[in-house]
């Protein structure tokens, strides 16, 4: 009982961070009131709504469950009127944002797993790992198309990474119970985005050479 309070509200704050990132997105691309609306709108629900459609679970919930999108509007109209201060301080959204990014990898993996255990799936650990990434991720991929930029995802930081993780440690923790393995699942996936951000944590890419064609 306790513990699903919590993950609703850790949810409720992610979709307001993720809001913010993406409403701070489109003040960087000089966008009008509905950009702020629709870049904010998109990166705290877009993940979501992609996995429910992924699982054949429509309406999504994101869209039918008036709190959610309303939260996410509000959150991206504050961002508009309040643009200069909260640019000044974006900085310090990325640690709402971490455990935003927990919260929905945990539900990510939550939903795909009740999905799997309701249609007799024997092993879909895959499909878990995925859909926790896409939920928890898939949002700032939209974000980042609608800006007309490659997803900071596929170019730098541990985020999708941290939350496909989150997958995999809620398949591992499961038989603790349903609520143990989503709270292990958000305090690990924050404590990764956390560390990563401090140190400054990458995925190994390619350098291309000076002058190379």
């Amino acid at each position: 009982m306790y513990a699903e309070v919590i993950v609703e509200v850790l949810n409720y704050v992610g979709i307001v961070a993720f809001a913010v990132s993406g409403a701070l997105k489109a003040g960087e691309k000089n966008m009008d009131l509905l950009g702020f609306i629709t870049l904010g709108f998109s990166t705290a629900l877009a993940g979501g709504i992609i996995r429910d459609v992924l699982l054949g679970r429509v309406p999504p919930v994101n869209i039918v469950y008036l709190p959610y999108p309303a939260t996410a509007i509000l959150a991206s109209v504050a961002t508009f009127l309040l643009y200069p201060h909260v640019r000044r301080h974006k900085d310090v959204v990325l640690y709402p944002d971490a455990l935003g990014l927990g919260a929905f990898a945990a539900i990510g993996a939550d939903v795909t797993a009740s999905y799997c255990s309701h249609h007799g799936a024997a092993s879909c650990w895959l499909l878990v790992v995925m859909l926790s990434s896409i939920t928890a991720a898939g949002g700032g991929v939209v974000r980042d198309i609608l800006a007309g930029e490659i997803p900071l995802i596929l170019r730098r930081e541990v985020y999708a990474s941290a939350a496909a993780a989150g997958g995999v440690i809620y398949l591992a923790t499961l038989p603790l119970g349903r609520e143990a393995a989503m709270l292990i699942t958000i305090s690990a996936v924050t404590a990764i985005r956390i560390a990563a951000l401090w140190k400054g944590w990458e995925l190994p890419k390619v350098v291309s050479q000076p002058g190379a064609h």
